[in-house]
């Protein structure tokens, strides 16, 4: 799926301009970023979509030298899941 990049999120809408996947952070300082908020609507649940939001993420921060404090439940799991794909990354 194709995310649109905002300020400081990825989202994707519907044909309708409806909010169906986001993905948010919130700078803290130079180096780090707080992941705080995942949504998938539940029409798309299921399909991977936020594990996708989260490594968009994870790869926008590698390429800034930032480090990702994950404080949204969804991302802290994934983050606790796949350490060997963010340990990199989390601060």
């Amino acid at each position: 799926m194709e995310f649109v990049k905002g300020e400081n999120r990825f989202f994707k809408e519907d044909t309708n301009g409806k909010l169906i996947a986001e993905v948010t952070w919130v700078p803290s300082g130079d180096s780090l970023v707080i992941l705080d908020h995942t949504f998938v609507d539940e029409s798309l649940r299921g399909q991977g979509i936020a594990s996708e939001l989260v490594e968009k993420v994870a790869e926008t921060m590698r390429a800034e030298g930032k480090k990702i404090a994950p404080t949204c439940p969804f991302a802290k799991a994934e983050f606790d899941r796949k350490p060997e794909k963010y340990d990199d990354v989390k601060a």
